[in-house]
């Protein structure tokens, strides 16, 4: 077998992101790697001999043996320890990939079995059926334990800082007050609906034996019941048929579990923009891990750049777009042609880099820190060109209550004689004195006796941002 630098690889997945990760590589590659690809064809092929000699052994057949614990072990061994580059070898002889995997099966299975390997079978009845058990296996095992970690740390996370004011922004601008907890709960809430709707999805990834063009003919000449027998084949696989096939499974199936795995990576994407925004010099609310040796910059000894947060986004940028060779997989002509054949293999590239960016999130997660008192200071300055102008909606509010229909504009042209006079909006609302007289007096009302104090303090001006934040938390930490 070739052995070759990782250096020397192409693709960055396999070298300048798989070094630093390289457990995670590690646990992909068990389904994604092109060694996997053969294991799992080789297990499909196996189940398929078992199916034919449970078959035979209800027809009380005396010309195969029993299908033991033993033979079944024999078989499940065969299939695990196969060696790609004996296969490699035969596919340079045979220019066919399947073709090549059941010529060395049939000599590696006891003899009495080898007229078994591939009887019936088309060759997506093994590489459709491989390629669902291979995305199942990978996304069950790695990549949803994977976001549920996000997920919990991210509840954590809500939940710490639940109570932490945060000034809320809207179009980049300063909106009104809410906790930094609040702000975290949304992706809690996003991510959380996603990780329950891949766990539905992946449940529903179909196999199928039902030969070249999906009516069963050959099937039909060996066994009375094809569709009973298909059954049989993938129950040892924990695989459901698809309830159409032509030579190929219904598409959907992966399809809606792939958009579903892509919403996940847009949410984190989104997640690290906001966290790479907020750690701007000039807004400075949260800051990731920076180790002792860590350099930020060649030149500028100064730099503690965002690159984790930067790093998620651009992972997200390459493989996303690769949705739409998802959709294009959906079409293949009559009962089938190669056009998905190269295009499906770039779904294993397409799950790690998903699974990279996810554990990338994680390690920012874990390190995150907020500055409060940075929180804090751009909260109480907020409003943009007038300082306190985050707390322009509840006097607003307060002037409507008492009965005014333009509270809204004369507000509005409060904040304008507020940013040019140099005044604060509280100051600037105290110059009009009617309007500050109906804003105390339904303040009063309200069991605010200083209506200094409510505007000088908009931490207060929370609404149910602390409450919500705790409670997506706790909702989504019990269903993960």
């Amino acid at each position: 077998m070739e052995t070759r630098s990782i250096f020397k690889n192409i693709s960055p997945i396999d070298h300048r992101y798989s070094l630093p990760q390289g457990g995670l590589y590690d646990e992909l590659s068990v389904f994604l790697s092109e060694e996997a690809g053969i294991v799992y064809c080789a297990m499909a092929e196996m189940a398929l001999v078992k199916a034919h000699l449970k078959i035979a052994e209800e027809k009380k057949s005396s010309l195969l043996p029993k299908l033991s614990i033993e033979l079944e072990k024999t078989l499940d061994d065969i299939a695990l320890n196969i060696d790609p580059s004996e296969v490699y070898e035969e596919e340079h002889k045979t220019q066919h990939n399947i073709r090549a995997l059941v010529n060395v099966l049939k000599k590696k299975v006891p003899e009495v079995t080898a007229p078994l390997v591939h009887l019936g079978a088309t060759s997506a009845d093994i590489l459709d059926t491989a390629f669902s058990m291979r995305i199942r296996d990978a996304v069950v095992k790695v990549i949803i334990p994977l976001l549920k970690k996000t997920e919990i740390l991210l509840c954590d996370i809500a939940e710490r800082e639940a109570e932490t004011p945060q000034v809320g922004r809207t179009h980049g601008q300063h909106a009104v007050p809410i906790t930094f907890g609040y702000a975290v709960s949304e992706y809690v809430a996003r991510l959380g609906k996603s990780i329950l709707r891949l766990e539905e999805l992946v449940k529903d990834l179909r196999g199928k034996f039902a030969g070249a063009v999906g009516s069963y003919n050959a099937a039909s000449l060996i066994v009375s019941d094809p569709m009973k027998f298909e059954k049989i084949y993938l129950d040892y696989l924990g695989l459901k048929p698809s309830e159409y096939s032509h030579q190929l499974v219904e598409p959907e199936y992966m399809l809606r579990l792939l958009l579903e795995a892509n919403i996940a990576f847009g949410i984190i994407a989104n997640l690290a923009d906001d966290l790479r925004n907020l750690q701007r010099t000039e807004i400075g609310e949260v800051f990731e891990h920076f180790s002792a040796t860590q350099v930020g910059s060649s030149t500028m000894p100064q730099k503690r750049n965002p690159w984790n947060s930067e790093h998620v986004k651009s992972l997200w940028k390459t493989f996303s777009p690769r949705v739409m060779s998802f959709y294009m997989d959906q079409i293949s002509e009559h009962q089938r042609d190669l056009s998905n054949s190269a295009s499906q293999r770039f779904i294993a590239d397409y799950l790690t880099g998903l699974a990279l960016a996810f554990n990338r999130m994680n390690s920012i997660l874990n390190g995150l820190q907020a500055d409060r008192e940075n929180m804090l200071k751009n909260l109480l300055q907020g409003g943009g060109k007038v300082r306190g102008g985050v707390m322009a909606e509840p006097a607003y509010i307060l002037l409507a209550e008492c009965g005014v229909s333009d509270a809204h504009e004369v507000i509005r042209k409060i904040t304008l004689a507020a940013e040019n006079q140099k005044l604060s909006f509280y100051e600037a609302l105290k110059t009009e004195e009617k309007v500050f007289a109906l804003v105390t007096e339904r303040l009063k009302e309200l069991n605010f006796d200083k209506p200094e104090e409510f505007f000088a303090n908009p931490e207060r001006y929370r609404g149910l941002a602390n409450v919500k934040a705790k409670a997506l938390a706790e909702k989504y930490k019990s269903l993960m």
